[in-house]
């Protein structure tokens, strides 16, 4: 593209927004100076490659103007989340990890396994990468303290002890067979075990366990040596690293052949306690500064940030490395590097994290506005300035804002630090040691050119690097769902999946015609492949609504179709691999090998759909037959079920609300609040 003539360009800080020629954002950055950081695009040499094809590729540019560095900052974030631009790295992990949740304002808490902290003032331990192995650790822990498993609601409709009190697994507090103080005690020692206070924990249990001896109490001294046994269990495969205690986070990078990797590990209560690893292709060393910014923006906006966050070095923000005067000529600052601030290198003999699992706990931080999702943040641009460390003191922007945002979202400091001492560095080791693994496994993997075999296949104009998948469900007609998925660089984007309630039909072709529009609605980014789950028929209905909305050639299509058997009847016989493929204006399937990748690729995409799509039109029926329920209630009807519904989101919560929130709602005053309360409460013990 043209330079921008440089009065144009505001002199304020914001975001800037290169667009190719079709309108999709393609890089989303943020500035201090505006003006100063889009000229620096346009200087006569010097931008690396990735640069080059971005703006190759690029046809227009927006500002958006902010008062603060701080919003520009969450503005490149909010936008990044919505629009996923090509040329940002964004990372590409919809997972939320496990937490243990105690909510200590209850008489008798129940320990949750739960994959979101909210601001309940209920504490919140973790996270954990393994799902499987909280788990069994929350076995562990309810065989040997006894805590209570059912929920609030269950246990207030009891009428008898559950089974796990006969067993010895259970107090039974909702039979009054256990007080508070009583509880309590085991809700502490569960506490103390997942704040990884294990060793003050162990003396008073054998201390107690001495005591009940020396008095013949036998079973109970036997349910302390047990207690002891499990919290050895569970502590056996700690890694103590800080002597001193303390919560951190340390990052690790490894340059593989075809791509950039990085490793996490996490340090709870002085203790590795898991690790993560992720993995680039494409990206080099020279995309390090911008990834070690955008990871730790990404990363922490889906977990709560520790105290300290461990980086291999402070890497240079690009705006101090490089500025240009008003016309976009570049003048170079002397930044000399701190000798301390060297990029660590990993011994051969580096260890790895095991993954043990006891956690500090975590308070859950306010939710920051563009801080919800993955984002990238610090470098403004793809410039991949030379990664080689500068002085702390030229990234002092970059880093003092994030820190900014991560406290915000911790609701306490935050603090990002390169390697101070020798302990730090064997962190570091062992993240990177980690992110060679990682490297390792990914670039051994055959389905790293699923996308260019797709291409060929299905005689596409390029690799499908934006898969979109949609199916239909419904029953009989009654609360139909269209569920469509994303799949992004042949990884599923689950954060991008989406559900749309449509008219309730039982014609699937009518449901797929009326959804192209409400698609077209949505706006891009567009797909570069959408794969619909059905036949010819599907497939046709699809394309012909793309005629007629003008928009013929938006994307490529395909469909998959189950087999047929002799009959001509779909063959769904588990194990079937002979699913057929249809592409417009060919009257015959591709001829796709049988459990080729390509086809078993795209049988994946359309189970994944499959199952999303009947998990919305199930929830959808279980919504309406609680709104059915709500309805069966003297002097509710269909709008003020309907309010409830859309406010409280369950009975659950409607039962739980206040007058004043119900007089919150559209058209309700507070004697219809009143009533409601009275009836809403009685619905609450049926």
């Amino acid at each position: 593209m043209q330079k921008p003539e440089s009065s144009t360009i505001p002199l304020s800080p914001g975001v800037y927004l290169y667009k190719d020629e079709r309108g999709r954002i393609i890089y989303v950055g943020k500035a201090r100076v505006l003006r100063r950081r889009v000229l620096s695009y346009f200087r006569p040499d010097g931008l690396p490659a990735k640069t080059r094809a971005m703006l190759s590729h690029a046809a227009s540019i927006e500002y958006l103007t902010t008062t603060t560095e701080k919003e520009a900052l969450l503005l490149e974030a909010s936008l990044i989340k919505k629009h996923r631009p090509r040329y940002n790295i964004v990372l590409r992990d919809d997972k939320q990890y496990v937490l243990f949740r105690l909510n200590t304002k209850h008489d008798f808490p129940r320990l949750e396994i739960v994959r979101q902290a909210r601001r309940d003032g209920a504490r919140y331990f973790g996270p954990f990468t393994s799902a499987l192995a909280a788990r069994e650790t929350w076995k562990i822990i309810h065989r040997a303290f006894v805590l209570r498993r059912c929920s609030d609601k269950a246990m207030k409709n009891r009428v008898r002890a559950c089974l796990y009190h006969f067993m010895g697994q259970c107090p039974a507090p909702c039979m009054g067979m256990v007080t508070p103080q009583e509880y309590n005690e085991n809700v502490r020692k569960v506490c103390d075990l997942l704040q990884g206070r294990a060793a003050p924990l162990m003396n008073s249990l054998r201390e107690a366990m001495d005591r009940a001896s020396e008095d013949l109490e036998f079973e109970k001294a036997a349910i302390l040596r047990d207690q002891i046994r499990a919290v050895e269990r569970t502590v056996e495969r700690q890694a103590a690293v800080l002597p001193g205690g303390g919560d951190m986070d340390a990052v690790g990078l490894f340059p593989a052949d075809r791509g950039l990797a990085l490793g996490i590990v996490f340090v709870r209560g002085g203790a590795v306690t898991d690790g993560r690893a992720f993995y680039w292709p494409g990206l080099g060393f020279e995309d390090a500064p911008e990834l070690l910014w955008s990871f730790v923006s990404q990363y922490y906006s889906q977990v709560t940030p520790p105290p300290r966050i461990l980086l291999p070095w402070l890497p240079p923000d690009a705006e101090d490395m490089e500025h240009t005067d008003d016309d976009g000529n570049p003048f170079a600052e002397s930044l000399a590097p701190a000798p301390d601030a060297s990029f660590h290198a990993v011994p051969d003999a580096a260890p790895a994290v095991s993954g043990p699992l006891t956690s500090r706990p975590v308070t859950p931080g306010p939710e920051i506005s563009g801080m919800d999702a993955p984002a990238h943040t610090g470098q403004a641009a793809p410039h991949g300035d030379t990664a080689a460390p500068s002085s702390p003191l030229s990234s002092f922007t970059a880093r003092e804002l994030l820190e900014q945002a991560l406290s915000d979202r911790r609701n306490g400091a935050v603090r990002i630090v390169p390697p101070q001492h020798a302990g730090d560095n064997q962190l570091v080791d062992m993240a990177q040691s980690n992110a060679r693994e990682e490297a390792r496994r990914q670039e051994q993997r055959t389905e790293l050119g699923i996308l260019d075999r797709l291409a060929r296949s299905l005689h596409l104009a390029g690799p499908p690097h934006r898969i979109e998948c949609v199916d239909v469900s419904h029953t009989g007609g009654q609360q139909t769902r269209v569920g469509m998925v994303v799949f992004e660089e042949g990884q599923p984007a689950r954060s991008q999946y989406r559900a749309y309630a449509m008219p309730d039909s039982g014609d699937d072709y009518a449901t797929l015609y009326a959804w192209v529009a409400r698609r077209l609605e949505s706006g891009p980014p567009w797909p570069d492949l959408l794969l619909i789950d059905g036949g010819r028929g599907q497939l046709r209905t699809i394309q012909r609504a793309l005629q007629e909305a003008g928009q013929p050639d938006l994307f490529a299509l395909a469909a998959i179709a189950k087999a047929r058997d002799e009959q001509g009847h779909a063959d769904r016989r588990a194990g079937n691999v002979a699913d057929r493929i249809f592409v417009p204006d060919r009257v015959n399937p591709l001829p796709l090998r049988e459990g080729g990748p390509e086809l078993l690729f795209l049988q994946n995409v359309r189970d994944s759909t499959h199952r999303f799509a009947i998990g919305r039109h199930r929830k959808a029926k279980r919504g309406a037959a609680l709104s059915g329920e709500l309805m069966r209630l003297p002097g509710i009807g269909p709008a003020t079920a309907r309010l409830l519904w859309d406010r409280f989101g369950s009975v659950e919560a409607m039962c739980a609300a206040t007058q004043e929130e119900l007089c919150g709602l559209p058209g309700i005053g507070p004697a219809k609040a009143a009533l409601l309360l009275q009836k809403l409460s009685g619905l609450g013990h049926v």
